[in-house]
């Protein structure tokens, strides 16, 4: 093994790297991005590869966007920072919330600020509390998210979160969050059941739950439209219809986490308009500023925000924010992208590109390696078997996920490994048909190789 550049000891000795394996890491380095643009970007190796996760789901305009870094330029400019406490405000907020409130997919009276998803779930969480305290109902706090969900990583984000990885020595979930079915129908329906079948049964199973919890203790129910970190889950037909009926019959808020799928990503400004989802609030994240500065947003419904008046009524104060909350430089970038992503009708050219991005994710099934495949626009899973024919996956200490990220990094693309052993594919959105080719001829060698790995080490005997 080479030693290790200055820049990688540096980084060992000075930085935490989230969702890393924190032993290994010291043994491989990191690895050093010096620079990017467009959808590429270059490590301290002069390698370019293709971000073919768009940074962490986020990086929905590409990198080196000139109109995007001129907004904020003219911004500090003018205005380099200001808060929204105690009554202030500025434009760039007041503009941003009306935009927000224009194109939200749930009806909002207010948009409440932050600086990452996780924040924003965080907020949700707190909001649902907070709004039946206010309105009478104390015992109506329960919410429920479900596994294989990721909703962030602050305590109560994290707690909705449902990958064990993220509860483990943690102490989570904390009380009064619950989990319910992943709807994966590759890896959890029964034998022979359709996935109109598969959704009925976990409608069924949601209802049963709050049934026995209560359905005068349940306030709402969390779901991303495709579930991202997850492993990409994209639920079956009839699923969200069949949620929404129970979520209707027992007065539960439904709360869409768009902090991935929206801007775009699964072809349409929002993931709910896409999936039929009909949510009451929305949380919104990463490509709302195309990643270039932290910012995130909460729609707050009118019943929602009349509460919130009472309250600081009563109690003198609404008594929640964070010091960059409506930041205005973050504001005036996210204006500035969706003036973009209206100028360039980018979700039309989602709707363009994604045949091809599509058709090639789904001709991965033929592959050795691959036991299932699964994309919506501009994002896809691909998951890894030992066994086709049983779904059998590999041995977890095996890491043949990872092997294929690095195999993908060596032949020119940046990619991620997720739970479940899958391969997650979320590219900038101003991808060209062209550079989907290159992507996926990357993609291919690896697993090429991987397979050769696989057949070499002996992989396929040890099951999990």
């Amino acid at each position: 093994m080479a030693p290790l550049s200055n820049m990688s000891v540096r980084d060992l000795e000075t930085v935490i790297h989230p969702f890393t394996n924190l032993a290994a890491i010291r043994e491989t380095g990191p690895v050093v991005i010096e620079r990017a643009k467009g959808i590429h970007v270059w490590d301290s190796d002069g390698n370019r590869l293709i971000e073919g996760l768009a940074g962490l789901w986020c990086t929905a305009l590409g990198y080196g966007n000139e109109e995007l870094i001129e907004a904020a330029t003219r911004q500090f400019e003018t205005l380099s920072f200001a808060h929204v406490f105690g009554g202030k405000t500025h434009e760039p907020a007041v503009a941003l919330a009306e935009k927000i409130k224009e194109i939200s997919p749930a009806p909002a009276s207010k948009v409440l600020f932050s600086s990452s998803g996780s924040e924003a779930n965080d907020a949700q969480v707190k909001l649902a509390w907070y709004y039946n305290n206010a309105i009478g109902r104390p015992e109506k706090k329960k919410i429920i998210a479900r596994h294989g969900g990721y909703h962030g990583v602050t305590v109560a984000a994290a707690s909705l979160t449902g990958l064990p990885a993220v509860h483990a020595d943690f102490d989570l979930p904390i009380a009064r969050i619950l989990h319910t079915d992943n709807p994966h129908h590759y890896r959890f329906a029964e034998e022979g059941e359709s996935e109109l079948e598969f959704a009925e049964r976990l409608a069924g199973n949601l209802e049963r739950l709050i049934e026995r919890e209560g359905p005068e203790t349940v306030s709402s129910f969390i779901a991303e439209p495709v579930a991202g970190a997850g492993g990409v889950i994209v639920p079956p037909e009839g699923y969200y219809a069949r949620v929404q009926e129970v979520l209707d019959r027992h007065d539960i808020a439904f709360i869409d986490d768009e902090v991935i799928c929206g801007f775009g990503r699964l072809g349409a400004m929002f993931g709910a308009e896409v999936m039929g989802m009909k949510p009451d609030t929305v949380s919104l994240a990463k490509a709302l500023t195309s990643a270039y500065l932290p910012l995130s947003a909460v729609t707050v419904p009118e019943p929602v925000y009349q509460a919130m008046v009472d309250e600081s009524r009563k109690i003198g104060t609404f008594g929640h924010g964070h010091t960059y909350a409506a930041h205005p430089v973050s504001a005036a970038v996210a204006l500035k992208v969706i003036e973009i992503f209206e100028r360039d009708d980018i979700v039309g050219h989602v709707q363009a590109v994604a045949p091809a991005f599509t058709a090639r994710v789904a001709a991965l099934a033929d592959h050795p390696l691959v036991g299932h495949t699964r994309a919506v626009g501009l994002i896809a899973g691909i998951e890894l078997v030992a066994d086709k024919r049983a779904k059998r996956s590999f041995d977890a200490r095996s890491g043949v996920a990872l092997k294929v990220v690095q195999l993908a990094q060596e032949e020119g693309l940046i990619c991620r490994n997720l739970p479940g052993d899958v391969i997650a594919l979320c590219p900038p959105l101003i991808i060209t048909e062209g550079e989907i080719g290159e992507m996926f001829n990357c993609l291919a060698r690896a697993l090429d190789r991987a397979e050769e790995w696989v057949r070499r080490e002996g992989l396929r005997g040890a099951s999990r």
